[in-house]
């Protein structure tokens, strides 16, 4: 049984406690305070607009050393097609 987080404690399950398809909870809210609780522990909200909030806490996740990443000449090619920009206005995204 996946657990549901309330509104007012703002505490989620220890994240190895996920389930074998890394979903940890569902419910709660999507406060500044609870996403930043979230996102250091390792798990981060998705779900459909219409669904309650899935938190989820994938084993393993993904870390991507970036100083390790070698770029194909094509994906070279693509990449100057974009601008990438960080922490742009992370209030507004949030």
């Amino acid at each position: 049984m996946i657990p549901q987080l309330n509104k007012y404690d703002l505490n989620f399950p220890h994240p190895n406690e996920a389930n074998q398809d890394g979903i940890l909870a569902w419910g709660g809210d999507l406060s500044p305070s609870r996403l930043i609780r979230a996102y250091q522990n390792g798990i981060f909200p998705w779900y459909n607009e219409e669904d309650p909030i899935i938190w989820w806490s994938p084993n393993p996740r993904l870390i991507m050393e970036l100083n390790e990443l070698k770029i194909s000449k094509s994906l070279k090619k693509s990449i100057k097609k974009f601008e990438y920009k960080f922490d742009m206005n992370f209030k507004t995204v949030m």
